[in-house]
């Protein structure tokens, strides 16, 4: 018997999946009802289009049909209506796109910490020595050891950096130099440098409110890789308008996306904006690729694929 993958991904990237050995058939996917193609599939490929957040999302009728396995390219998964757990298997791209958001990390510690712009002397009374930053010797405190956790600590020893991290299951990360603590109040005190990297969850709604952020060491960088509902946002204003607050915060993350316009984050002098591009996903499709490649192999060998999203931890 065929198998089947109804993908939400594009023509040219469905050509790559079906070149895989095992032959699969393609087949198309409604963009308005994307969870319908779950009665023809075996796999189901999706990806986080408005039709999953639209309003009138309800449960399918038929779900999850012939549907043996749900592949989400995202690596989270809270995107998604509840009821997509209730697929026999589900899987995420987690770790795909986890080097280029940690570079995207160290760009931002690296742009707050020297800002060359703002020493940039354009004329002759603009020449000035202006004492720079350090990220060498700093402290980053990464929340968060996960894929992009791990990718940033190994960049952060590299350069000099003293790597505070803290893990919800209390595992090592396996990286011989990093400090790992299970106090979350003492890891932002004790950084220079601030990098949630954590999955949007219940238990992460709002992890940094306003008790959270008195915590934070006075003038530190709050940088938000993760999704924007783990921090409060409004806390986070306030937080940076304290003198003994965070100095800087930046996210490529908001809560919604993209925020309403007017939106005092957009314009806020401590804060620095990105519109989620840290994945740089169209660069990293061809990790994708391969991923995915790689898991169907292993599900028609009759092995457990990578990635297998816990229904009870919800990522």
């Amino acid at each position: 018997m065929a198998f089947i993958i109804a993908s939400q991904l594009d023509d040219a990237f469905n050509q790559g999946l079906s070149q895989h050995p095992i032959a699969p058939t393609l087949i198309d996917v409604p963009e308005e009802e994307p969870w319908v193609a779950a009665a023809q599939a075996d796999l189901l490929l999706i990806r986080p289009s408005p039709a999953w957040r639209s309003s009138d999302v309800a449960r399918p009728p038929v779900w999850p049909g012939r549907l043996k396995w749900v592949y989400s390219a995202s690596a989270g998964i809270d995107f998604y209506p509840e009821w997509l757990l209730d697929a026999p298997l589900v899987t995420c791209g987690r770790g795909v796109a986890s080097e280029e958001i940690a570079d995207y990390v160290i760009a931002a510690i690296y742009a707050h910490a020297k800002n060359l712009e703002l020493v940039t002397a354009r004329s002759r009374d603009q020449w000035i020595n202006v004492p720079l930053g350090r990220v060498s010797g700093t402290t980053i405190g990464i929340v968060g050891l996960g894929a992009i956790g791990r990718a940033v600590a190994r960049r952060g020893l590299a350069l000099g950096a003293q790597i505070v991290g803290l893990r919800r299951t209390g595992a090592q990360s396996g990286i011989s130099g990093v400090e790992h603590v299970t106090d979350l109040e003492r890891l932002v005190s004790r950084s220079d440098h601030i990098v949630i990297a954590v999955p949007a969850t219940s238990q992460t709604y709002h992890l940094f409110d306003d008790a959270l952020l008195s915590r934070v060491k006075p003038g530190a960088h709050i940088i938000n890789v993760a999704r924007g509902s783990v921090i409060d946002q409004e806390a986070l204003v306030r937080a940076l308008e304290r003198p003994d607050g965070p100095g800087f915060a930046t996210l490529d993350v908001t809560d919604p996306e993209p925020l309403p316009e007017g939106h005092q984050l957009y314009t806020h002098p401590q804060v620095r904006l990105t519109p989620h591009v840290s994945s740089n996903h169209m660069l990293v499709r061809h990790r994708l690729l391969e991923k995915i490649r790689d898991d169907i192999s292993r599900f028609a060998r009759g092995e457990k694929p990578s990635d297998v999203v816990d229904r009870a931890r919800g990522y």
